[in-house]
């Protein structure tokens, strides 16, 4: 279907006034569909519309293609539709651990779609670069509010990344050699430790 036929498909069906210019930009990734223009898209192409969407990074975005409504998805998790709309529209989660628990089993989340849907990859850099670098007892709390996952296999990951990173450390600053270049080295590789660490997190953690 030219983009043309797919505008025409949209008036006709749907009463949407939408331009072959708009369906265009939606193909190149220029512009974005709202859940309603998107909902209508699938319906003119014969298609979930899941199959319209790339990997999926939001939460609109995860329910979307797991098709399922605000309202329901509220109540799979406790909440009013009003508030459940109000975290999809900021991106940032304001529930409890139980009902992220809750939202990751009716979207088909891993844990590590859930932070990244939710805007906390940062927050969660943040407590493992400090659990890491210093006593990683006290970040299996912090880290537990964060993630959906079981406490004692973030109490595992930890201990284990802990030890990896120590041990880094301690095997560069340990050769034999002097100058500059070894202390940079040592920097380097612990740097690109850190900088990578929410990614050695989910490997660790086998997700």
């Amino acid at each position: 279907m030219a983009p043309g036929h797919v505008a025409y498909g949209l008036a006709a069906q749907y009463g949407m006034r939408i331009t072959a210019e708009t369906v265009m930009a939606w193909e190149r990734g220029t512009a974005q569909p709202g859940e309603r223009e998107l909902m209508a898209l699938a319906g003119v192409l014969w298609c979930a519309p899941g199959e319209l969407l790339a990997a999926a990074s939001t939460l609109r975005e995860h329910r979307i293609a797991r098709d399922v409504s605000v309202d329901d998805l509220a109540r799979a998790l406790g909440m009013t539709g009003s508030a459940y709309q109000r975290i999809e529209d900021s991106g940032r989660w304001r529930g409890n651990e139980r009902q992220a628990e809750a939202l990751c089993e009716a979207l088909d989340m891993s844990a590590a779609q859930f932070l990244t849907a939710t805007g906390r990859n940062e927050e969660l850099a943040g407590l493992l670069t400090r659990a890491v670098t210093t006593r990683w007892q006290a970040y299996v709390r912090p880290v537990d509010k964060l993630v959906p996952l079981d406490r004692i296999l973030i109490q595992d990951v930890l201990e284990q990344l802990h030890t990896d990173y120590q041990s880094l450390m301690v095997s560069t600053l340990s050769w034999n050699t002097t100058g500059r270049d070894r202390a940079g080295a040592t920097g380097d590789e612990g740097r690109e430790f850190l900088d990578r660490v929410v990614e050695r997190f989910w490997s660790t953690a086998g997700i």
